[in-house]
């Protein structure tokens, strides 16, 4: 049932502590000052960096490499970006494996000759998945849980040399030019890597991050938003139809969130709208311009529509529970021009000036997002790097 009311329910909610739930990654540092961790340490592959740098990597001499075999487990709900990648001459030949729509990808570099494959089972269902990439000349072969195999043959008319020189390994990122890659794609993965045996190499890795962020045990889908930051779309991309609007649907368990879940404010303008949650009253509140709503049943969908001259707010498609708010242009000055250059904020409070990026930032999981019928990309956005993306810790 939703009720007008008089102001936005207050209170904080205490840091989800979450210690119980994560992996930690152990380490020491080497004389270069830079942490070490093993290869087959667990690793979140999302962490906060530039975003096509290598999170761990390792340089060996070829000559210590005796395998020519490499595996490792990975579970991700993200469809798409960087897991593997690894080089020699410095970078003239190469090898990437990425997901890119859920699927493998690998591009493979040598000599005269470059190619891609994609193929196999869809990888991101959050599922820990074995992964073994071997080197079998001329062929590469990727096998996934011991059975599904994508082969990549390769010959080059250049002459095959005796490998000399350095290998170069790394996890969540690249070491040569992106331009350079067959397929392009978004590189950051919300995922984990863990049980990794390279080459059958023992040597440490070289840590580019402080700290690793570590892994939750359990994840289900969703994007998790631990309080910290938030996630700020361009409304221009989101046009108002003259029809329907604009349709924008939240799953998730409400009574779990604490802070902003969305808002809506135009440069120079006042807040249009936002949703907040309140973790201690069990309330959400939808203020719109001057108007005020609170919710205080128990739902696990909100459908929010912006039209012309209409917001409408469904809970649970239970059309007892429907609210309308009528728009003018006295009711909302500045509504047509929010939509058309405003900003969209997924996780917390758009601030009254336009270089305050936001407060009251959201704890809790979204499991789903979409705008007019289309899941929500928080990797499209500028975002803050500790929001998850497409997991949630369950």
């Amino acid at each position: 049932m939703a009720v007008f009311c008089k102001s936005m329910a207050g209170g904080l909610l205490l840091t989800l502590s979450l210690t119980l739930l994560r992996w930690g990654v152990e380490g020491q540092r080497n004389t270069r000052g830079k942490k070490e961790v093993s290869g087959g340490a667990t690793i979140y592959l999302g962490q906060d960096r530039d975003i096509w740098r290598p999170l761990i990597h390792i340089t060996v001499n070829l000559s210590e490499v005796s395998s020519i075999k490499s595996s490792f487990d990975l579970r991700t709900f993200d469809p798409e970006g960087i897991v593997f990648y690894g080089d020699t001459k410095n970078g003239e030949d190469w090898f990437i494996l990425s997901l890119k729509d859920g699927l493998p990808l690998m591009q493979i570099s040598r000599g005269d000759s470059r190619v891609s494959v994609a193929g196999g089972p869809k990888l991101n269902d959050g599922k820990w998945h074995t992964l073994e990439v071997s080197n079998q000349d001329p062929f590469v072969i990727l096998e996934v849980d011991g059975s599904n195999k994508m082969v990549v043959g390769m010959q080059s008319k250049e002459t095959v040399n005796v490998l000399s020189g350095e290998l170069r390994l790394a996890l969540g990122g690249i070491l040569i030019n992106k331009e350079k890659m067959i397929v392009q794609f978004e590189p950051h993965m919300d995922g984990c890597v863990r049980r990794g045996s390279w080459l059958n190499l023992s040597v440490p890795w070289e840590v580019e991050a402080e700290e690793l962020w570590p892994c939750y045990q359990n994840v289900q889908p969703g994007s998790y938003f631990p309080g910290t930051g938030l996630a700020i779309f361009n409304t221009s991309v989101f046009p108002m139809e003259a029809d329907r609007g604009v349709k924008t649907e939240l799953w998730g368990d409400f009574n779990k969130m604490d802070g902003t879940i969305f808002s809506i404010k135009a440069p120079g303008q006042k807040l249009m709208f936002a949703l907040v949650a309140n973790n201690n009253t069990k309330e959400i509140t939808l203020t719109f311009g001057e108007e005020k709503i609170c919710m205080k049943d128990t739902f696990k969908r909100l459908v929010i529509t912006f039209q012309t001259n209409l917001l409408k707010v469904l809970q649970d498609e239970d059309e007892s529970k429907t609210t309308t708010l009528p728009i003018s242009p006295g009711s909302q000055p500045g509504y047509s021009t929010t939509w058309r250059a405003g900003r969209l904020a997924v996780g917390g409070l758009l601030g009254e000036e336009e270089d305050n990026v936001g407060s009251q930032f959201l704890t809790g999981c979204l499991e789903k997002i979409q705008v007019q019928g289309k899941d929500l990309d928080l990797d499209l956005a500028v975002k803050h790097m500790s929001i998850s993306s497409h997991s949630c810790p369950a």
